[in-house]
């Protein structure tokens, strides 16, 4: 009998321990919900939208135009919570000789979620009915990143008659995961993140995601003044981080389809066009966290070349462009460079107009536009 009555005092103990842990552990999760909540209203009072929200089929869609003059630039992200923010250094610079908007994907910053699938052809069904109820209608020049050259890959396959010129930016390829996979020994598939951007998705009202987000790293560029812009505009992206976060997982789902919708634009005609490609090699902690040796990375980094090769044939007017000191985000490593093939981009579509305009006032016909030089 007294056996039994020690057994009792240890199972109260260890019933006591345990009714603590969950107690702390429903403090924490009411903490950290209500942590997250004044967040949300922070994020909503300190930093509202930067540019103008339009309706698009029932919901609204952030776009942030900047700057006078034809044709308009369209700044397309890649894949990520940051959305028109990834252009911060590069934004007023390019709107100081031509228009230029950025916009947040459904989901994305500013931009209201969709509750259907996305993929690249969404993505170009959105964009088209936000610059039609932005009232922008003049030729466009897509500028992509990452996942964004797919994605204007995708836009000028169904709207191209919009289309004047493309610069695509270290963009991603939809045999890339297929071609990468051939010459590394390691699983290059984005999809890979899955679960991690789920459980994170999953637990953003918990206030977690925020506080990582919140502290993650700031780097330091090249001057103080970059490095003072690209901060502030990373604190306003952490802000909505856990909202954000539910669009990128959608974009990450929808990967294969996006792919699928690329594969299926082979050309972009004459329209003037560079691809910018990054080609810094791999730093040893970056090949420590891809499970890459120095070999793997040489290679990756020489296929990554070729894929961009291939995307830049595809308009007799397209060129590649290496950039040997600059990672995969070259709008921030390298601006000016982005701002450069941009500007040469838009001097060759307004030419073309030009040389239209004036031919049809010779011989009221149409003119193919000139050639441009091959050379950056």
């Amino acid at each position: 009998m007294a056996k039994l009555t020690r057994l009792q005092r240890v199972w109260c103990w260890v019933k006591r321990i345990l009714l603590g842990f969950l107690g702390l552990l429903v403090v924490l999760v009411l903490v950290g919900a209500g942590y997250e909540m004044l967040g949300r209203k922070n994020a909503d009072e300190k930093f509202p939208p930067r540019g103008k929200m339009v309706d698009v089929g029932g919901r609204k869609m952030h776009i942030d135009c900047r700057g006078t003059g034809s044709p308009t630039v369209v700044l397309e992200a890649g894949l990520g919570t940051g959305g028109s923010l990834d252009w911060t250094l590069v934004h007023d610079e390019i709107a100081n000789f031509t228009r230029t908007c950025a916009y947040d994907r459904a989901g994305i910053m500013w931009s209201d979620p969709k509750e259907t699938p996305q993929r690249a052809a969404a993505v170009a069904d959105d964009l088209h009915e936000l610059l039609k109820g932005a009232g922008i209608d003049d030729p466009l020049v897509l500028v992509g990143h990452s996942i964004g050259g797919p994605y204007i890959r995708t836009y000028v396959g169904k709207y191209g008659n919009q289309v004047a010129g493309l610069v695509m930016v270290d963009p991603s390829h939809p045999d890339q995961v297929a071609r990468l996979g051939k010459v590394v020994r390691v699983d290059v598939d984005p999809k890979q993140a899955s679960t991690l951007l789920h459980t994170a998705k999953a637990l953003s009202w918990t206030g977690l995601v925020r506080f990582v987000i919140s502290r993650g790293e700031r780097p330091t560029l090249r001057s103080a003044e970059e490095t003072k812009k690209l901060g502030d505009a990373l604190t306003i992206s952490a802000a909505y981080g856990s909202l954000s976060i539910n669009g990128e997982t959608s974009e990450l789902d929808g990967f294969d389809r996006t792919m699928d919708d690329a594969r299926g634009v082979h050309s972009f005609g004459d329209r003037p066009l560079i691809v910018l490609t990054a080609m810094a090699p791999f730093k040893p902690e970056q090949l420590k966290e891809l499970g890459m040796t120095v070999e793997d990375g040489l290679r990756f980094k020489q296929e990554w070349k070729a894929l961009n090769a291939d995307q830049a044939a595809f308009s007799t007017r397209g060129r590649q462009k290496i950039v040997p000191d600059a990672s995969h985000y070259i709008q921030v490593d390298r601006p000016e460079v982005v701002i450069s093939a941009v500007r040469q981009v838009v001097d060759t579509v307004r030419a073309d107009g030009r040389a239209t305009a004036k031919n049809s006032q010779n011989n009221g016909k149409v003119a193919s536009p000139p050639a441009v030089d091959r050379e950056m």
